[in-house]
């Protein structure tokens, strides 16, 4: 199980500087920096800048929302990072929230499964450098990348948390990202549900990265009473709130992993278990409280 840090901030209130600083101290002692596209800087942009500073990282998107963006314009950005990374970009994408997509931007939110399957028809040939000449019901799409040089395709991964989202991310992309998702439900759920789809379509075993977020300290209750009111409306969000229930908990503070530091190694060993590939940790709490957790994390 590869250990990789998400940046920028949960609020995503980071600044740039910011970003590139977190890209920086990831590299010295975590495998990936993952990245989501909140409302404040881009994070295909963000990335790109940050790669061209800090060497030796895998650098990850979790996740851009892809209803804002049309493969075609999404599959330049996405290899115009790697040229800017010498390739070293994995590239998370989602449907978003429905209740974000549809009251923020007036787009449609119907028919997920289909939009995504659509998408990814179009996507992944593009990111390999061909041409597409595809008409959906949900989209279209035609024409290729022209980049001074062909970079090599980013892996695809799919947040995923339903059923029928998982068959498609095993069908059609590389792997899954989940958030707040507890260690029965990855282990019962996710990691089956993926597999199973990705061998039935005869594609290699999947990877499969789990996002929590994590909080070093001396007063867990305190840092977990802090969280659940922070992300309280993450927990009515219907994708998490259906994962908080699978799990059989009742609020995205009983997924925080807190405490001391023998407290969250123990948690992180037995995360490592679920079958996993790849642990994302989202530092939180104060400036002080994150970086504590996040000294313990790269030791």
């Amino acid at each position: 199980m590869k250990v990789g840090l998400a940046v920028g901030d949960l609020s995503g209130a980071a600044s740039l500087e910011e970003v590139v600083a977190q890209v920086r101290e990831a590299a010295d002692g975590f495998a990936t920096a993952w990245i989501s596209q909140a409302l404040g800087v881009d994070a295909l942009t963000a990335l790109a800048i940050a790669g061209r500073e800090v060497g030796g990282i895998e650098l990850g998107t979790a996740v851009v929302p892809v209803a804002q963006r049309h493969p075609l314009m999404l599959a330049g950005q996405a290899l115009t990072v790697q040229a800017a990374t010498g390739n070293r970009l994995t590239l998370g994408i989602g449907t978003g929230i429905a209740a974000m997509v549809g009251a923020m931007y007036g787009l449609p939110t119907d028919r997920p499964l289909l939009r995504m399957r659509e998408y990814l028809q179009a996507l992944r040939p593009l990111l390999e450098g061909d041409s597409v000449d595809f008409t959906g019901q949900t989209l279209t799409a035609r024409g290729s990348i022209q980049l001074p040089s062909q970079q090599q395709a980013p892996q695809v991964l799919l947040a995923a948390l339903g059923p029928g989202m998982l068959r498609v991310a095993g069908e059609l992309a590389d792997g899954v990202v989940t958030w707040m998702t507890g260690p029965r439900t990855l282990t019962e759920h996710i990691v089956p549900s993926v597999t199973a789809a990705a061998t039935a379509s005869g594609r290699p075993a999947p990877r499969v990265v789990a996002g929590l977020a994590v909080c070093v300290t001396d007063d867990a209750a305190e840092v977990r009473a802090r969280f659940g009111a922070q992300f309280a409306m993450a927990g009515q969000v219907p994708e998490y709130r259906a994962m908080l229930e699978r799990e059989g908990v009742d609020s995205p503070a009983d997924l925080l992993i807190a405490g001391s530091e023998e407290q969250v190694a123990t948690v992180i060993k037995q995360l490592n278990s679920t079958g996993i590939t790849d642990l994302m940790l989202a530092p939180f709490g104060t400036p002080s409280e994150q970086s504590r957790t996040t000294a313990t994390l790269a030791t």
